[in-house]
């Protein structure tokens, strides 16, 4: 009999490792060795650039032939936060009251468990089944994301690497399992504004030229703005400031230069170079009129992108209606993650654990949900290569 991995053991062992981004301690290590278990060749990938660290990332693949079913996932977390606030420490990976609780848990090293437990399976139950399986495990997903799975897709093209359909294991579900599956997400920009005035005192507004007037009122004109309704597959896009900041620590003075930050989530009626041109013409506008400087910086972190539903997408709903007894939302909401990279090479589509701890102190996830999980990734398989 082939080795048979347990979910929650190696959710223990992943959880133990405080791979806090962008540090590994040995999680791609871990996995890797899992998967040589199990037969999977692994190529051990490492980039960095300029002024980031080296980050290390898995392809790994077992088989050789078409199809190439692929899981997704990163073994890097967010930091653990107030430790005193944890009721237990945050990489122990206690089991309590049939939860298991740590950085990470439904963030997503869980997930990552329960493919490689569900793989295991599948292989010592299907020893001779036609075509491959593949992971592409990265440790850069909750930071700047440019060192991981970005670049690993770019090797994987070099290469001439097929994938046929990729899994990506993020927390999908907000409240129970079998509640949704991401088969899209928004795109996102997000902008840095500083507007250079001249500084003086505040009795004398005539003398100076205060740049904090302009930059209400920019920000006032693209947050009124009604970017669209939305459409059948996309919630409406929205604008939300974050940072706003002038360079004067007086009460009593006018400041030189006013900044803000902002990001827009939108969707697929929009691009990062349609509201950029729609961003700098207002910004500009209303510098000018105000005889202020405007400086502006773009940053792109995602495309909206969707996953158009096929078979594959319904023989997933399929399963996970079997065991959950819910039919999945096929939703296109929420942040960010690496299907944003990994859709340039594959159809692909997100389902995991419940998220609703995720980030937060005692993040944890039900024991009988990674079984529901391992048991739905086996299944996908089993009717993926039937």
């Amino acid at each position: 009999m082939a080795k048979v991995i347990n979910e929650l053991s190696l959710t223990k062992e992943l959880i133990k490792i405080p791979s806090v981004t962008p540090i590994d301690g040995g999680a791609i290590a871990l996995v890797a060795r899992h998967l040589k278990s199990l037969g999977f060749k692994c190529t051990m990938l490492e980039f960095k650039d300029k002024n980031t660290p080296t980050i290390k990332n898995l392809y790994a693949r077992i088989g050789k032939t078409s199809p190439n079913f692929c899981f997704a996932g990163h073994t890097d977390v967010v930091p653990a936060g107030n430790i005193k606030a944890w009721d237990v420490g945050p990489f122990s990976g206690v089991v309590k009251n049939g939860k298991i609780y740590g950085r990470g848990t439904s963030d997503m090293k869980g997930g990552i468990a329960c493919f490689i437990a569900a793989v295991s399976e599948f292989l010592n139950d299907k020893k001779k089944f036609k075509g491959s399986i593949s992971f592409i495990i990265t440790g850069d997903e909750e930071s700047v994301a440019i060192n991981g799975t970005k670049k690993v897709v770019d090797y994987l093209k070099k290469k001439k690497e097929k994938i046929d359909f990729c899994l990506v294991g993020e927390p999908s579900n907000r409240k129970v399992m079998g509640q949704m599956m991401k088969i899209g997400r928004r795109g996102s920009i997000t902008t840095y504004v500083t507007l250079s005035g001249t500084q003086g005192h505040v009795a004398y507004p005539h003398e100076a030229c205060n740049p904090s007037t302009p930059l209400i009122k920019i920000l006032d004109k693209l947050k009124s703005m009604v970017l669209d309704k939305g459409n059948a597959n996309f919630q409406p896009s929205n604008l939300e400031i974050t940072k706003m900041a002038t360079d004067s620590n007086a009460d009593n003075v006018i400041p030189s230069t006013a900044s803000a930050t902002f990001n827009i989530r939108f969707n697929n009626k929009h691009s990062y170079a349609s509201l950029k041109k729609k961003i700098s013409s207002v910004t500009q506008s209303i510098a000018n009129k105000y005889k202020c400087k405007a400086n502006i910086e773009y940053s792109e972190t995602g495309v909206a992108f969707i996953t158009k539903p096929g078979k594959t997408i319904q023989l997933m709903s399929k399963v996970i209606k079997q065991i959950t007894n819910k039919t999945p939302v096929l939703s296109t909401t929420g942040g960010t993650s690496d299907a944003r990279f990994i859709k340039d090479i594959a159809p692909c589509v997100e389902f995991g654990l419940v998220g609703n701890t995720m980030h937060k102190v005692n993040e944890c996830v039900a024991v009988s949900d990674l079984k529901k999980l391992k048991k739905i990734y086996y299944k996908i398989l089993e009717s993926y290569f039937h």
